[in-house]
């Protein structure tokens, strides 16, 4: 089974992207689950989402605690949460992130950037001052992981995400082919 965090703000797509992730892979016939879990509910605060991915049945219904790989949706985040809390040894972390990924240590994960928020704002998702990561760093995702085809995602964002169906394609794209550390 492999488990994915998403770490976010309010209003910038972690739960879209935790249910669009576990459709794509759905879509390759794998068995999938995918929650959010909110504190305070509101615009900016923080937030995580959850995604299982199995080629089996997936029976276990609690929350994650361990992850394989775990997805920062805003950098800022970094200094408020322990974004790599329970981070499997070897785990990855994908950051958005305009600098390098040997700019962070978070000693044996496998780090990897993606400027999510420059692709998000280029393909005019969200505004400059509140862009909507959410598919572009599903784009990264695909790359970093390999175990959910873009053109997967390509079809769950067409499913999932209600408006610019094609920049949002775009964006997760773009992302796929600019992701900084493979």
């Amino acid at each position: 089974m492999y488990e994915v965090r998403f770490h976010g703000r309010g209003g910038q797509g972690a739960v879209t992207a935790a249910n669009t992730l576990a459709d794509a892979a759905f879509r390759e016939g794998k068995d999938v689950q995918a929650f959010p879990m909110f504190g305070v509910e509101r615009r900016g605060a923080p937030v995580n989402a959850f995604t299982r991915i199995d080629e089996e049945r997936i029976d276990i219904k609690t929350q994650i605690y361990e992850p394989d790989a775990v997805v920062v949706l805003d950098a800022s985040l970094l200094d408020v949460v322990d974004v790599t809390n329970g981070l499997k040894p070897g785990g990855i972390l994908i950051l958005n992130s305009s600098k390098e990924p040997g700019s962070f240590d978070y000693g044996d994960a496998k780090v990897y950037t993606v400027d999510a928020t420059s692709i998000a704002v280029d393909n005019r998702l969200g505004t400059e001052t509140n862009p909507i990561v959410n598919t572009a760093i599903l784009g990264a995702y695909s790359r970093v992981v390999g175990n959910v085809k873009l053109e997967s995602i390509f079809e769950a964002i067409t499913m999932n995400v209600p408006v610019k169906v094609e920049n949002n394609q775009k964006a997760a794209k773009e992302a796929y082919e600019k992701v900084k550390g493979v």
